[in-house]
């Protein structure tokens, strides 16, 4: 999908060809966090996210109780094209933490 939004949806690299090698090491401009992974560790996020697009509604793809997205093979998140953006990482959040975050976002 990173690939298809590279090349058609947002096009700014349509010529783009790469090796499976040059994939794996991330040659591309742009990237794609998720929720879960490094750079976006907070899964709750996802409710936010999908309440906002209206997931459900519009695509019929679902939360469970441990925000684990339904069906199984859905996948989510965020891109950007910046040709600085990179990958990174935060640390994960202890329970205080999260609480002031969560109380951070209302």
């Amino acid at each position: 999908m990173h690939e298809r939004v590279r090349r058609e949806f947002w096009a700014y690299v349509p010529d783009e060809s790469l090796t499976n090698e040059e994939r794996l090491n991330e040659a591309y401009r742009g990237i794609r966090p998720a929720p879960g992974y490094p750079a976006q560790p907070d899964h709750t996020e996802k409710a936010t996210l999908f309440r906002l697009l209206e997931a459900e509604r519009r695509i019929g793809v679902s939360l469970t109780e441990s925000f684990a997205m339904w069906p199984g093979s859905s996948v989510s998140g965020l891109y950007f094209a910046h040709p600085d953006s990179h990958y990174f990482g935060v640390a994960r959040s202890n329970v205080t933490k999260s609480r002031i975050m969560r109380g951070a976002r209302g």
